[in-house]
């Protein structure tokens, strides 16, 4: 199955909101950090929703463009914005539908890991750039978080699994500088107390904490020069 069929199905039974609420949790202090002026382009990668380009919007950017590689997606996100200024496209990561230098920053939830050829993805987000735009990636399926690794088996789609090292040296490898990376824990998600486990998927208490705050969303942020 490829990206655009497994997320046209998954728009077409409303699961983008479900998508938006979860992600909010960590997206929200992620979208905080982004370093972003009155007029600047920005550019979602894997849109879903649209809630990252509404939120920044109200920062004051300029021109906000989400690509995403679902039509049903792009066009659920068109309908929850009346901004003629933020745009939904259809699109793969592999070549992005932007001039070299045009975009001021870039921000990526949960999405990046889908990309055919995620070396080939940064030099891409590389390209567009502005020199000193920055490229905000960030992930909750990665090596550390070991909770996250039985996910592939509810996908059919090959998601790419790297730790925390194999960020930083492709965001090298592509031509940008790494500034930062961080976990940035899920601190709104309720854990009960110990005596409510098993709870959801989780054995334990110490297992549900150490997904959610220890590990939450690997945030890797890349400069370019």
């Amino acid at each position: 199955m490829s990206v655009r069929e497994e997320f046209d199905a998954w728009a077409a039974e409303g699961r983008e909101q479900g998508m938006e609420d979860r992600h909010w949790h960590t997206a929200r202090p992620i979208l905080a950090r982004m370093p972003v002026e009155d007029g600047d382009t920005v550019l979602d990668l894997g849109t879903g929703s649209g809630y990252a380009l509404r939120a920044l919007r109200e920062r004051g950017i300029g021109a906000a463009y989400g690509l995403d590689g679902s039509p049903e997606m792009a066009r659920k996100a068109d309908g929850y914005s009346e901004d003629d200024a933020v745009g939904f496209l259809v699109g793969d990561f592999d070549h992005l539908p932007f001039a070299d230098g045009s975009i001021d920053h870039a921000f990526s939830m949960e999405a990046f890991y889908y990309a055919n050829d995620p070396h080939h993805t940064l030099e891409e987000i590389r390209r567009v750039l502005k020199p000193g735009g920055t490229f905000y990636c960030a992930v909750n399926y990665y090596e550390e978080n070991v909770a996250s690794h039985g996910w592939q088996a509810n996908i059919e789609i090959e998601m790419t699994r790297w730790d925390r090292s194999e960020y930083r040296d492709a965001f090298r490898d592509a031509g940008l500088h790494v500034a930062e990376q961080d976990n940035v824990p899920d601190r709104e998600i309720e854990i009960p107390p110990a005596s409510e486990f098993p709870h959801e998927e989780f054995d334990s208490r110490e297992a549900m904490v150490e997904r959610y705050r220890t590990w939450g969303t690997l945030l890797t942020v890349g400069v370019a020069p």
